[in-house]
């Protein structure tokens, strides 16, 4: 398997908590992080500044695809950023976790 990291954005603590919480209890995340976060993005014609919180899910690229819909039932955006990003060197032991941890079971 290989580790991953899978990357969103949502408009509240409570929202990346309840998001976070979801998808490590289902075991398609080992671990999730929330940073505070402030955006600045185009939406419907117009640049926004936002606050925001980051939720970063380290799993397997073999749970992306359930990852990705679990993050979408679970978002209250519209078009809510959701990308993953590959490591390129991890710590052996480390990855096997996350792997042990992210099983979707």
């Amino acid at each position: 398997m290989t580790p991953i990291a899978v990357v969103t954005t949502v408009g509240s603590r409570a929202e990346a908590q309840a998001m976070a919480r979801a998808l490590v209890e289902r075991k398609l995340a080992a671990c999730a992080q929330i940073s505070e976060i402030e955006s600045f993005y185009t939406w419907e014609g117009a640049v926004q500044n936002e606050p925001e919180f980051r939720v970063l899910f380290k799993t397997t690229r073999e749970r992306y695809a359930a990852v990705e819909s679990a993050i979408r039932e679970l978002h209250s955006y519209d078009l809510p950023a959701i990308h993953a990003i590959a490591f390129e060197h991890i710590h052996a032991p480390y990855a096997q976790w996350v792997e042990d941890n992210s099983t979707g079971a």
